[in-house]
């Protein structure tokens, strides 16, 4: 396949680029730096900037599929300016990205666009599964403009899959990375309670069912990208305590995640018990389904 990935050098690109090359298919990566995505992933770089303009089609044309991971951080303190930032990357970087393909000949037949569990908002411990509605909060709607942008590559006859991803195990960034110095240090803890459900995902099968939604003909609309094993905060925290031998019993209360995050403490202390109905239906094969034998794994790797 020649598969085009925006957001290639964050936390998932690097992986995915890296699967897709093993099996043999021509990556094109589309970077604001190309000359440094270039070197970090060996493959064909292309500039461009999602808030700028459209995509450029001739880095979209005759490919079998595209992956769109390009997004601003949600993981820093919240103003007036993140915030725009956030929405707009997500929102007007995929309009940008979606007009890009409608000038493409021959366009590719299959967008895979990146989303987020915060789409469902904060829950308790009830279930919650693609069939359920978004929520209103400032995450949630980013994510509704988010794949409602993403969802315009259907009006040119594009297959898009919209993967809802939870929190990605991976020991060199994302929340994991940022949980390890202290969890190290033998004053890692539950967070907030530690009551609020965290779903979860490898590294490996996140890139995984990205690849699947490229090949399978069957993956479109919104897909849960996380395991079928959620856990409370608490029993993550052990978890993790278990596979770096360190105690996990010291608390992280509430009030102090507010006092050094702001607003975006909302993503730490909250969370929804988030089941992936539609790829557990589809068949994805799960390469690490247990927490316990994830992190280790994230943390050998």
């Amino acid at each position: 396949m020649k598969v085009t990935v925006t957001g290639a050098t964050g936390l998932i690109g690097p992986r995915l680029v890296a699967r897709l090359k093993d099996r043999g298919d021509e990556v094109t990566v589309l970077s604001r730096n190309p000359d440094r995505a270039r070197d970090a992933l060996r493959v064909e770089a292309v500039a461009w900037d999602p808030m700028a303009g459209p995509a450029p089609a001739e880095a979209l044309s005759g490919r079998d599929g595209v992956v769109h991971l390009a997004g601003e951080p949600v993981a820093q303190r919240w103003n007036g300016p993140a915030k725009r930032r956030i929405r707009d990357s997500r929102e007007l970087g995929t309009r940008n990205l979606v007009e890009g393909l409608s000038a493409a000949d021959p366009r590719p037949p299959v967008l895979a666009s990146a989303s987020g569990m915060d789409y469902y908002g904060a829950h308790s411990d009830e279930e919650v599964t693609e069939d359920d509605p978004p929520a209103d909060d400032f995450l949630a709607q980013v994510c509704v403009v988010w794949e409602g942008e993403a969802q315009g590559a259907e009006d040119l006859g594009v297959r898009v899959a919209r993967l809802r991803t939870g929190v990605v195990l991976s020991a060199k960034g994302g929340a994991l990375a940022k949980m390890l110095p202290p969890f190290k240090a033998g004053v890692g803890g539950p967070v907030a309670g530690g009551r609020q459900w965290m779903p979860w995902v490898h590294l490996d099968d996140i890139a995984g069912m990205y690849v699947t939604a490229l090949d399978d003909d069957r993956w479109s609309g919104p897909i849960n990208a996380a395991t079928p094993t959620p856990v409370t905060n608490r029993e993550f925290s052990k978890a993790l305590g278990r596979a770096l031998h360190r105690p996990a019993v010291a608390p992280v209360p509430e009030l102090a995640l507010r006092v050094l995050y702001g607003e975006m403490a909302e993503i730490i202390t909250s969370g929804r018990r988030a089941i992936p109905k539609r790829a557990l239906e589809l068949g994805y094969a799960y390469e690490h389904p247990d927490l316990d034998e994830a992190l280790r794994s994230a943390l050998a790797s």
